[in-house]
């Protein structure tokens, strides 16, 4: 498919999930009104230190969008699938636009249980309080526990390499060890400075 994409670093979007945007760059204002035009996909992608984008994205769909007095767009994408970045396209846009291949969701949770749950809000209960991150514990206790490690790999401010970790893993065990594993280390690496200061 072709998708016009956004690259942003550290804003990072997985399937089931959505991302609310203030879109206010002429060449995204443009890409807004490009996809609304046809079918309201946009691929959120992050690029590395050099600048070159990354092989694995999401496709976001716009499901609700507001039109300022200024001329911004306020947008919320809801993703539906990851994909892979096939070619960049020639194009005659202000943004960039590519040819992508769809991967198909891989849902199904295998070992995952209540267990898994406790654990992964009591190590990020620490690394929340470590990085003085504002966030009701409790409120997240009630989700779905896929909705709750994507939820905390989306607005947790882990390195952007650490997200597209994420991004490119699709079977959501693999993702729950990949999560919890950041989460470690960042703890870890926390105490050690604290122990060698």
């Amino acid at each position: 498919m072709e998708l016009p994409i956004f690259p942003l670093n550290g804003a990072v979007l997985f399937p089931g999930t959505s991302l609310p945007l203030n879109i206010f760059e002429k060449r995204y204002v443009e890409m807004v009104n490009y996809a609304l035009a046809r079918d309201r996909y946009i691929g959120m992608i992050q690029a590395d230190k050099n600048d070159k984008l990354y092989n694995i994205g999401c496709v976001g769909k716009i499901h609700s969008f507001n039109e300022t007095n200024d001329g911004r767009y306020l947008i919320s994408l809801h993703g539906t699938n990851c994909f892979k970045l096939i070619k960049e396209l020639d194009q005659s846009y202000n943004f960039r636009l590519v040819e992508a291949q769809l991967i198909d969701n891989n849902e199904n949770i295998g070992k995952l249980n209540d267990k898994h749950r406790k654990e992964l809000l009591k190590k990020y209960e620490s690394y929340i309080k470590m990085n003085n991150i504002n966030i009701a514990l409790d409120d997240l206790d009630k989700i779905d526990l896929p909705q709750i490690i994507k939820f905390i790999a989306m607005v947790s401010p882990f390195k952007n390499e650490d997200k597209q970790v994420l991004v490119e893993t699709n079977n959501i065990d693999d993702f729950y060890d990949k999560l919890l594993s950041i989460i470690e280390l960042e703890l870890k690496a926390d105490f050690t400075s604290k122990t060698i200061n």
